[in-house]
């Protein structure tokens, strides 16, 4: 039922490039360039989940097809099964819509989610650590691995900023919902008032980037410090000077990270960071140029959140881009925010 077409329902000529890029990855050649045999794997692994996914939906329309053929008005058991098949076709859409729509460049990327404390001391701080818990509950829920690269504490209680590896099927593509300024509106547990707060924390996300992505970074424009780390990585993490620090010159673009015991390993690391970072200004500064142009764009400051977490004196969680909002804002903040992300790539799509 799914036949020769402009577009994604072309199953042949999807057929066709997974053949030529498994013609590709059986050339011994191909492996003498770790980057490029690296970037044709993850293509090829990509597309033939999106081949079976739609081969799926396609089986799913014949069969239902066939037994609307075959159902009798009048038999509601036929009825009561034909609705099930419908109901399946549906969720298979939405699975299939929700992957045309991570069609960037770098969405099947895994990504890093850096959280950073703003304005109002240690509720903020606090704040930014419900956010790092957040998201570590999502990524669990979508069964993708994650790793706490670099931590530092606040002084009373939360943290300062903290940087989470997040790597799954197109990582990069859902966490990219997540990027800009978060806003938490409770009774603060640090007030001996009880008084109602308001604390920001900021959220950058970037795609992990390898070699096979034209982005130079020139070794001068780089300042290295090593220091000995402490907290994430194990009682033996903090004996040696394993920490990295890696400031970027031209830009003033800081990373650390103190995950490993070894310091060459988190310099990979970092550097991974660095580049993720570097390249995720360039996408948002395409992406200011297109807003500028079509006379949209804001400066993301503090004052243009995306999203408010309001716990006093109701309960609300709302995505001010999208409009979606739910009252569950416990679920929320254990990491339920699916519902926020898809509104998001939904509306990005609309809006290109």
């Amino acid at each position: 039922m799914l036949t020769r077409s402009e577009g994604v329902f072309d199953l042949p000529k999807l057929e066709q490039q997974i053949a030529e890029l498994e013609i590709e990855a059986s050339d011994p050649e191909l492996w003498a360039d770790a980057g490029r045999a690296h970037t044709v794997m993850q293509t090829l692994s990509r597309q033939s989940g999106d081949l079976a996914g739609w081969k799926a939906l396609n089986d799913q329309l014949e069969t239902t097809g066939e037994l609307i053929a075959l159902t009798d008005s009048d038999d509601a058991a036929m009825l009561d099964e034909l609705a099930g098949e419908v109901k399946h076709i549906t969720q298979l859409l939405d699975e299939r819509e929700i992957t045309m729509l991570l069609g960037g460049p770098y969405d099947d990327r895994p990504a890093f989610v850096q959280v950073l404390a703003g304005a109002g001391g240690v509720d903020s701080q606090d704040w930014a650590q419900m956010l790092e818990r957040m998201y570590l509950r999502w990524a669990e829920q979508q069964g993708w691995k994650t790793s706490i690269v670099d931590e530092m504490s606040g002084e009373e209680a939360g943290i300062k900023s903290a940087t989470i590896e997040i790597r799954g099927q197109f990582a990069y593509g859902y966490a990219k919902a997540e990027a800009g300024v978060h806003r938490l509106v409770r009774l603060s547990p640090f007030d001996q008032a009880h008084r109602r707060h308001t604390s920001f924390a900021r959220v950058e996300v970037m795609p992990e980037v390898d070699d096979t992505v034209d982005l130079e970074i020139n070794p001068d424009d780089l300042r290295v410090d090593v220091y000995r780390a402490g907290g994430h990585g194990g009682q033996g993490v903090n004996t040696t000077d394993s920490a990295v620090r890696l400031t970027h010159l031209p830009t003033g673009l800081v990373v650390t990270c103190q995950n490993e015991r070894s310091q060459i390993q988190n310099r990979e690391t970092a550097m991974k960071v660095l580049r993720g970072r570097l390249l995720e200004r360039q996408l948002q500064e395409q992406r200011e140029e297109r807003l500028k142009l079509r006379g949209e764009y804001r400066e993301a400051a503090w004052g243009n959140q995306i999203r408010s977490y309001v716990l006093h004196p109701y309960n609300m969680v709302k995505d001010h881009r999208t409009a979606v909002e739910t009252s569950n804002t416990q679920a929320v903040l254990d990491g339920d925010i699916t519902l926020f992300v898809e509104a998001y790539l939904r509306q990005e799509v609309e809006e290109a």
